[in-house]
């Protein structure tokens, strides 16, 4: 934590914001752990004191009951040591006006208004429920920023032009209201990611004199994702008919591991130069199938890998060749000498145009549609 926020930290501690109930989120085993202040007050205390646990608040939009994890995490507070990391990121100092959009319990907003003023400070919030507990908690703290219910994407005019605005929601696209309501040369931080991948890039924006914006990604994160912007599974139901079909059948001598795990550069970098397409990997007994599908069209993909083989067999079909992108994409990732992360960034125009690059804004990336 910079020392700049220490004090913001101390005055405003994460426990205060905290239902009697939340989910802890443990990333090395993969599952939720049901915490209550009522049932066991000493776990709850040492997970609200934690640096590295995730806490789910809300599942399912707020439509969920019972102690078991729901099917969608909606509404959570971030590890400690990833908002003061965002903070840091954002180049924050007072007096400048901030946006925040994603108020969730309110901690977030409460750092920001203790540091720069209430009156510095408007959060946005799309859940009713959500917003007037964060309201609640933050006056029982003596903080008193502007706290909106609506929706984030069109962030908060009646308190523009902000110096900085701060998405805490995994974002598909930056919403053209957002680069509006920033001052030249003022600073957009968000996860941004594809739908390719549920994996999201800390993105820092820089708003330029023609109302667009751009900037580096910085390093891998996962928020939960505007709720506009989740991927809807289900809508890829009818895309295989019949498996594999009349799909066409080729080899490929890529394997599942060159196609990236999860927080890797090949993964996220085959999502900005492979548009509109979702992927996911299933795996049973030492064989995998990676699944690739169009979101504007029919097209699907499917590359099949057998333990001992040294090649797979790929089946595609529909009016675009989803592995012949990927593959391609891959290729020129390699032949560029595989760049890192943050050796990429992304433009913004108020079109509502994303332009991912490599370098400098003026060496676009190649699309392999």
């Amino acid at each position: 934590m910079s020392a700049d926020w220490a004090d913001s930290f101390e005055a405003v501690p994460r426990r205060e914001f905290l239902p009697g109930e939340f989910w802890a989120f443990d990333m090395k085993a993969g599952r939720s752990v049901y915490v209550s202040r009522n049932d066991e007050p000493d776990v709850w205390e040492r997970y609200a004191a934690a640096t590295n646990f995730p806490l789910v608040t809300q599942w399912d939009d707020g439509a969920h009951a019972g102690r078991e994890p729901g099917r969608v995490s909606t509404s959570s507070s971030s590890e400690p040591r990833v908002v003061a990391g965002y903070l840091r990121d954002a180049r924050i100092s007072p007096p400048m006006r901030v946006l925040l959009v994603g108020t969730g319990t309110g901690w977030d907003t409460g750092l920001l208004s203790y540091r720069l003023g209430g009156g510095n400070v408007f959060s946005v919030e799309v859940d009713a429920a959500v917003t007037a507990a964060a309201r609640t908690r933050l006056t029982a703290l003596g903080l008193h920023p502007t706290v909106v219910c609506g929706d984030g994407s069109l962030g908060c005019s009646a308190g523009a032009p902000f110096d900085r605005v701060i998405v805490t929601a995994g974002v598909r696209q930056v919403a053209p209201a957002l680069l509006e309501q920033t001052r030249e040369g003022g600073l957009i931080l968000c996860p941004w990611g594809t739908h390719y991948d549920n994996g999201d890039a800390l993105l820092r924006l820089t708003v330029g004199a023609d109302g667009s914006a751009s900037g580096r990604f910085l390093r891998m994160v996962e928020f939960m994702k505007l709720r506009d912007q989740r991927l809807d599974w289900d809508r890829f139901g009818g895309h295989v008919k019949e498996f594999p079909g009349d799909a066409a059948v080729s080899s490929t001598v890529l394997t599942p591991s060159d196609l990236g795990e999860r927080w890797t550069s090949a993964r996220f970098v085959t999502g900005l130069a492979v548009p509109d397409c979702a992927h996911v990997c299933n795996r049973a007994g030492g064989h995998t199938r990676v699944w690739f599908f169009g979101l504007s069209d029919q097209s699907w993909a499917c590359a099949e890998f057998q333990p001992g083989e040294p090649t797979g067999t790929v089946h595609q079909s529909g009016p675009r060749r989803l592995w012949d992108e990927v593959e391609r994409a891959l290729r020129w990732w390699d032949g560029q000498g595989r760049p890192l992360l943050d050796s990429f960034g992304l433009t913004v125009t108020l079109d509502g145009a994303q332009r991912p690059w490599l370098g400098r804004p003026v060496r676009p990336l190649p699309s392999f549609v």
